[in-house]
């Protein structure tokens, strides 16, 4: 495996030997597995979950990770092809990144959209810049402007881990409040993963919160594809009718994408879409909640859910080491299995 940065990258037997492969090496450790192996870790943006999970996936199988972001440089990077640096930053991401790659045997990079422009951000131009730069290094997504991969392989196994069905199984992806705009990155990959697995998939958002046209009409074929189906709705009622399971996550308006006055008011406006134990009214006794965290209570989700048994976040976020562990595993042992 040269990279990890789409799930489209895959076949779905492709996927379900990824997840039990995660399965097997949480129940059988393997801790030497990649010994003497160095994962070299940029993050250009925040984390807690992906870099904890990936520090420890790699002790977990015998190698090492080091860390590098801008707050721990005593340089700044700068990253505009032709700027003439007579400023503050004393480092181009030009030498930077294939420095960094050359340190380890892979390389995971974690850079978040710029929300000026959707387009750009869309066919993910200033991501595909920096993995230009890796050479040889194998590399791993760790979040860009609209993927999560990890994220997304994460939760197919916290679904399988839950037996949730496949086909014919009702999931809906619902917008929730947030005080800040936040990337389409998750909801973009969550989607995919959803249509791919094959699920009945319900896009609940309000109007000016639809996700971007391609990222919608490739989820759909892709749905088509494996036996499931994609549509959106803005009836909270009629969206949760008979869902198995409700992922919360709040995303950038496209309507108002990279405006941020009118972003700030459009989402003031919505400051009902709180989840609480009224939204699974029509939805089975037993749909379960999920959120990728980190996660603002009485903002996004009331704690009622967050704290009850419909919520699976926590072995969601668990999941996430292990199913890092499986694309390490692959990518660094030299083991096809």
């Amino acid at each position: 495996m040269q990279s990890f940065n789409h799930l489209r990258d895959f076949e779905v037997a492709e996927i379900s030997e990824l997840l039990e492969l995660a399965g097997r090496l949480d129940e059988y450790p393997e801790p030497r597995a990649l010994e003497g192996k160095v994962l070299s870790l940029l993050f250009l943006s925040p984390s807690l979950r992906t870099l904890a999970s990936f520090q420890a996936a790699m002790t977990r199988l015998g190698g090492g990770a080091f860390v590098i972001s801008p707050d721990m440089s005593i340089h700044g990077l700068a990253s505009r092809h032709g700027i003439v640096m007579d400023g503050n930053a004393a480092e181009h991401i030009r030498e930077a990144v294939p420095v960094i790659a050359s340190y380890g045997d892979a390389i995971g990079i974690r850079a978040f959209a710029e929300r000026r422009d959707l387009d750009t951000d869309i066919k993910e131009t200033a991501f595909s810049a920096l993995t230009d730069f890796v050479g040889d290094t194998p590399w791993i997504n760790m979040e860009s402007a609209m993927r999560h991969p990890c994220q997304s392989l994460a939760d197919w196994k916290t679904l399988d881990d839950f037996n949730m069905p496949k086909q014919g199984g009702k999931f809906v992806l619902s917008w929730a409040y947030h005080p800040m705009a936040l990337p389409l990155a998750v909801p973009s990959s969550t989607l995919h993963m959803a249509a791919m697995r094959g699920m009945d998939v319900t896009v609940l958002r309000p109007d000016g919160f639809e996700l971007p046209g391609p990222i919608m009409r490739e989820a759909e074929a892709v749905a088509s594809a494996n036996g499931g189906s994609v549509r959106e709705s803005d009836n909270r009622a009629e969206a949760m009718e008979g869902a198995h399971v409700i992922y919360a996550k709040s995303w950038s308006s496209t309507q108002h994408y990279g405006q941020r006055n009118a972003e700030d008011q459009a989402r003031l406006e919505r400051r009902d879409w709180c989840v609480d134990e009224g939204w699974f009214e029509p939805a089975r006794d037993d749909c379960r909640f999920m959120h990728c965290l980190p996660v603002r209570r009485g903002v996004v989700v009331a704690d009622e859910i967050l704290d009850g048994p419909r919520s699976i976040v926590i072995p969601e976020a668990r999941n996430r080491m292990l199913a890092q562990m499986a694309v390490l595993h692959r990518m660094l042992s030299g083991s096809a299995t």
